[in-house]
């Protein structure tokens, strides 16, 4: 068993020697280079994710491994515009992972400081020294995530945020994607500090491979809402990598809708560390031929009257795949838990495939946990109840679909950007039918 292990290690390491020689390590003042050093080292001695790790088996890793990135597509929008671009907001635009200061805002927002990565990382010392790179470091116990690490060793952009009051309108976070052969790393820090509210939305394809971190520290009894739309570009393979840390009385709630893309993988931990703290983190996946579209989640309740929620849904045909790894931990200590997860697939066909291994692993006995997850075809009784009212079939599926994720659009506290999803949501499902 230890020389298996010793031989998986060592091609580990072999494929990420091969893709180190295509990476140089940016230039930077003290501060960020302690941190992506630091990070190269955590790299290092896990080397590469590989198809036998316990949280690859369902992913193969083979294409965001690559030395380089897979030609992409651009996608034909078809005059469709872009997601939230009706809100009232902050837009901060990155074009294949660089930012673009003429299609940008300014950065400018009462109760909100936003500096790009690449202007902090000149200085010496900055506030985001004690976050960028430490909540990721973590989140890798005990999973290794290797490619968030490489984020934090090679991310040459993003954007720094320090709230201290409630923002008065949502910062926009928009990728876009121009380049068929971009390769973009992207590292975006937030700091809540106490009493702080923000909201961060996020959307656009990026670029044709995106490798993105997310780092999220919120202070005793701040509140975050984030909201995430990826897509449009069928051909993009993207990992994305959140990394939240609670404070008491604090509340973070996360939603993901997913449409296209060759291949996604969605990772998130969450780390309740002070009491009556409350996550919530959900997704809606919509997968048609080849996809392949994974969540991977790991909530650690480590105090006392914490709540977690996951509901996760998936909507998979012509062989699409969709794959979730949830996992609750409650640490000695974090007596009267709640922790709920629910992982479900709606298979429109017999060629679709959903993969689910759900977790809970508690070691406190004042807790109240549950999980389950199920997979399923279109309810035929139902679809003959609404065939019979005069609806045609395809109408008909559409709105099966649309009950059955709405559990995890319900996780959206704004009423207005839960319209805008289920608005993104009917237009996919309208340009699949046709």
């Amino acid at each position: 068993m230890a020389v298996a292990k010793e031989k998986l290690l060592a091609r580990k390491r072999d494929a990420l020697a091969e893709r180190l020689g295509a990476l140089t390590m940016p230039e930077g003042g003290a501060w960020i280079t302690e941190a992506r050093k630091a990070a190269l080292s955590r790299l290092e001695a896990t080397g590469l994710p590989a198809p036998r790790d316990e949280y690859w088996r369902f992913t193969p890793p083979g294409a965001l491994n690559a030395a380089e990135a897979a030609p992409a597509a651009l996608f034909d929008h078809g005059g469709e515009m872009p997601v939230f671009d009706a809100v009232d907001r902050v837009r901060i635009v990155f074009v294949d992972g660089v930012f673009d200061a003429d299609a940008s805002d300014d950065l400018s927002l009462a109760g909100v400081e936003i500096e790009r990565l690449s202007d902090a990382a000149t200085k010496d010392i900055h506030w985001a020294k004690g976050l960028y790179g430490v909540i990721e470091e973590l989140g890798q116990t005990p999973v290794e995530r290797p490619l968030a690490a490489l984020n934090t060793a090679f991310a040459t952009d993003g954007v720094l945020i320090r709230v201290t009051g409630k923002a008065e309108k949502p910062v926009s976070l928009i990728y876009r994607h121009e380049s068929e052969t971009s390769d973009a790393y992207l590292h975006n820090v937030v700091k809540l500090e106490a009493g702080a509210e923000m909201t961060l939305l996020e959307n656009g394809p990026a670029a044709a491979r995106f490798n993105k971190c997310l780092e999220v520290d919120v202070g005793k009894g701040a509140r975050f809402h984030h909201i995430r739309a990826q897509g449009r570009d069928h051909e993009r393979q993207a990992v994305t990598s959140m990394f939240v840390r609670q404070d008491a009385e604090s509340l973070f709630k996360s939603f993901t809708l997913t449409a296209n893309g060759r291949l996604t993988r969605n990772e998130a931990f969450i780390l309740l560390q002070g009491r009556d703290a409350s996550a919530h983190i959900a997704g809606a996946a919509l997968g048609h031929g080849d996809f392949h579209h994974d969540d991977t989640v790991f909530i650690t309740h480590d105090a006392e009257n914490c709540e977690s929620r996951q509901v996760f849904k998936k909507v998979l045909q012509k062989g699409a795949v969709g794959t979730f790894q949830g996992k609750i931990l409650v640490q000695r200590g974090a007596q009267k838990t709640d922790g709920y997860q629910k992982s479900q697939s709606l298979l429109l066909d017999d060629d679709a495939q959903f993969l689910a291994k759900p977790e809970l692993e508690i070691y406190a006995d004042d807790v109240a946990c549950s999980h389950g997850s199920t997979s399923g075809a279109i309810d035929e009784d139902m679809l003959f109840y609404l065939r019979a009212r005069g609806i045609d079939r395809e109408t008909s599926m559409d709105l099966l679909v649309i009950a059955f994720v709405a559990e995890a659009m319900e996780e959206i506290e704004d009423e207005g950007f839960r319209d805008e999803i289920i608005g993104r949501l009917e237009a996919w499902l309208l340009r699949r039918r046709s």
